[in-house]
């Protein structure tokens, strides 16, 4: 590690259930990353690959169980050593994005990439991270249905406007988003996560179609989109959600 920055937010439920952590600081942080280091290699030449869910309701567990549905062909993602990535293994979506926080950039991870697969990865070289060109090539591989996760409403909106409905977008990572931003999610995404993002849960009060979680929810905003959710909740033996309990804190 070479830098912790001051946290946004102090408090997170999921860190709490899983990982015991009470509140983000410099050391908790530093904690947390030498842990995931340790356990599974993130960032690593021993990164893990494979793995099965790990939350009952993040993103990779959804499109995971959407691939075994035969809902999607194949996933577009951004991985640790990888960059953006296309996957058509449930395990191996579930290995790298499943306890993956936001990913900003990365480079190459050699031992990595040769398990994956080098003709998997957008830019093998570099390890750029492009989820436009990542469905591109999802596309350029003959996937027909084809699930991808992204941040950007902008990125949302080109990619929605190129593929159409032949793609299903996740929205993930959305703490800090403006009204403005959230919206657009909204306007282009079928499945929102809501992170710790207060525009996000607000907008979601009256534009959302389905509410998976109540601490840190994930909403459908398309009838693709809660078709997805609901395959998980029926997996799982819940149904949706309707209230908020315990938030990350603060939200923003």
């Amino acid at each position: 590690m070479v830098e912790i920055g001051e946290p946004m937010v102090r408090y997170c439920p999921l860190f709490d259930k899983h990982r015991g952590i009470k509140e983000f600081n410099e050391a908790t942080i530093r904690e947390n990353m030498e842990y995931r280091i340790g356990k599974f290699g993130m960032c690593t030449g021993n990164r893990e690959h494979r793995m099965r869910d790990f939350l009952s309701f993040g993103i990779s567990e959804i499109m995971s169980l959407a691939m075994k549905n035969g809902k999607l062909d194949a996933v577009v993602l951004a991985a640790d050593g990888c960059g953006t990535v296309v996957l058509d293994d449930p395990e191996v979506i579930q290995g790298l994005g499943g306890r993956m926080s936001g990913l900003v950039e990365t480079e190459p991870i050699p031992e990595l990439i040769e398990k994956i697969g080098r003709e998997r990865l957008l830019d093998p070289d570099t390890a750029a991270m492009d989820a436009f060109g990542g469905v591109h090539k999802a596309f350029a591989m003959r996937y027909g249905k084809v699930g991808v996760t992204l941040v950007s409403p902008k990125e949302a909106a080109e990619i929605r406007d190129a593929f159409g409905d032949n793609v299903v977008i996740f929205a993930v990572h959305t703490t800090g988003v403006t009204e403005e931003e959230a919206n657009g999610l909204f306007d282009f995404c079928d499945v929102i996560t809501s992170c710790a993002s207060l525009p996000i849960r607000r907008i979601a009060e009256r534009r959302a179609l389905l509410q998976a979680g109540t601490k840190v929810p994930v909403y459908a905003a398309t009838e693709t989109g809660a078709e997805i959710m609901m395959a998980k909740l029926r997996e799982l033996g819940k149904e949706p959600d309707n209230v908020l309990e315990i938030s990350p804190d603060p939200l923003i």
